[in-house]
């Protein structure tokens, strides 16, 4: 009995402390950010989507029409090397996922309805940004976490998807915090460490864009300072809680028989942070799905090989059309 009454009271502290602690956390306002649309480039563009004012950038034109949908962490940026060479071939589209970039970041109370950030109004958006754009068909390119949207749209939406090229995707991992922890995570207490926890996540997120690329060294000032651009956006570190808050397990692994269109699997050789070799596996777990594999590349190798990234995607997304 003593043992039992032991165990009791000192989960009884545990759990007093894991409530009371986190209001006891100083947390500093962040200063000097700025609304999105302040910080857009000359060729950026916005449209309400689903109540939500979303950046993208559109270049080329006709069929086909591909999106892309970046990872973790990144935005638009991530794309800046390959949309230009693949816009003399297919309207190309790229922007920003809620949470990221220089989309807005509504926080809660601000919206009705579904939650901005669970990924299933992930997959809603990239068909209603498709509609407001007057998009019958496209194709989705993802990059990690943006692989794992694409591939749910697909599976979502086949008749509006005509092929997927997934990049380095998340599939057999991800998905945010662990399911034990996440009523821990939505109660109130824990939104103030939440910014502190996304601050510390991307504030130092020069280990993270090193660890995505194979060759760090080539990682210029011109690349910190755009994956950095969208830190001045009001409430970023507050919107990138909220989206770990609405994470879930998306159950892609389980689901991908249901496939029933053309899929190209790229990686690079050298991956970090999804390891290659469950991009070979996804390929082999993908009826029909081709793979091809960089050489001394890393996470992202739309940035850091996109001569290789261009000569893979380009025969694929030309024989959709």
């Amino acid at each position: 009995m003593k043992a039992i009454r032991f165990i009791a009271v000192a989960l009884a502290a545990l759990l007093i402390i894991l409530l009371i602690a986190p209001l006891l956390v100083p947390v500093a306002q962040l200063e000097g950010t700025l609304p999105e649309t302040a910080l857009a480039d000359s060729d950026s563009r916005f449209i309400q989507i689903n109540g939500i004012n979303v950046h993208y950038k559109q270049m080329g034109s006709g069929e086909p029409v591909i999106l892309l949908l970046h990872g973790f962490g990144a935005s638009v940026f991530s794309w800046r090397e390959v949309m230009t060479p693949m816009a003399n071939y297919a309207t190309v589209i790229a922007f920003d996922r809620p949470a990221f970039g220089l989309t807005q970041r509504p926080m809660p109370g601000e919206w009705q309805g579904q939650n901005p950030y669970s990924p299933e109004a992930q997959v809603a958006l990239v068909i209603g940004l498709m509609d407001a754009l007057e998009i019958d068909r496209a194709i989705l390119i993802g990059n990690s976490a943006g692989g794992s949207v694409a591939l749910s749209t697909a599976l979502a939406h086949p008749q509006r998807i005509n092929g997927l090229v997934l990049v380095d995707a998340a599939v057999y991992s991800g998905g945010g915090a662990p399911a034990w922890i996440r009523p821990l995570l939505r109660l109130p207490q824990y939104d103030r460490v939440g910014q502190l926890v996304s601050r510390s996540l991307l504030q130092n997120g020069d280990r993270l864009i090193e660890t995505a690329w194979h060759d760090p060294t080539r990682i210029n000032p011109e690349v910190i300072e755009g994956y950095q651009k969208p830190l001045l956006a009001n409430n970023w570190d507050r919107a990138l809680w909220e989206l770990t808050k609405a994470s879930s397990e998306s159950g892609l692994a389980d689901r991908l028989a249901e496939l029933k269109l053309p899929v190209l699997v790229v990686s690079g050789d050298d991956d970090r942070i999804v390891p290659t070799d469950q991009s070979v596996r996804l390929s082999e777990e993908i009826d029909g799905a081709r793979l091809v594999v960089f050489t001394a590349c890393g996470h992202v190798p739309q940035e850091e090989c996109p001569d290789q990234f261009l000569q893979a995607v380009k025969p694929f997304v030309t024989s959709l059309q």
